[in-house]
């Protein structure tokens, strides 16, 4: 129910405690037509760098698994070689968010092959049997969660939009370091 022409969400609610929620910043954006659903921060060109770092990440990954698919399937390992086209993909969906959350942010999405490997936080890897392989992907999957882990700390609150897209990534992650650990076991 609105207040005396107040646009907004302000409620009574009989017989509770008035709620928490303040009414005026909720209804700050009514005021704004110019903003967006995005949340900004202000001096976000911290965020951005993180961003582009971890979309070099997840393109060298992406390198990777495809190096991984392609040796795998010559080895007549065509089991393991899906796993790693699977991840390949997951990890190209990964990088195409980051670069659309960088582009909402004001940044440019970096693609630069001559930076990639200097700003990603895992290596390119060119084993050429399976167990090399699956390890070589376990330690960048773990690397990456770790990554993840902290940028999730440092985001903290101030900007939920990309905390929840790297929570989302990370829980990806997470469910390859699993399932390549079950391969490593096997």
């Amino acid at each position: 129910m609105a207040l005396d022409g107040e646009i907004g969400i302000a409620r009574q609610f009989p017989d509770q405690e008035p709620p928490l929620l303040d009414d005026s910043a909720i209804n700050a954006p009514e005021l704004d037509r110019e903003q967006g659903g995005t949340t900004l921060l202000s001096g976000c060109q911290g965020i951005i760098e993180m961003l582009n770092d971890s979309l070099a990440t997840e393109l060298v990954c992406v390198l990777r698994y495809k190096r991984h698919y392609f040796t795998a399937r010559q080895l007549l390992a065509q089991e393991i070689a899906d796993e790693f086209l699977g991840y390949a993909n997951e990890e190209s969906a990964h990088a195409d968010r980051l670069a659309h959350r960088i582009v909402e942010l004001g940044g440019k999405p970096d693609f630069s092959p001559d930076s990639l490997s200097r700003r990603s936080r895992v290596a390119y890897d060119d084993s050429a049997d399976l167990a090399g392989m699956i390890q070589a992907d376990l330690i960048a999957e773990r690397a990456v969660i770790e990554t993840y882990l902290q940028i999730i700390k440092l985001i903290g609150d101030q900007d939920s939009t990309t905390r929840h897209l790297v929570e989302d990534i990370l829980t990806d992650e997470e469910y390859h370091a699993d399932e390549l650990k079950d391969l490593a076991a096997s």
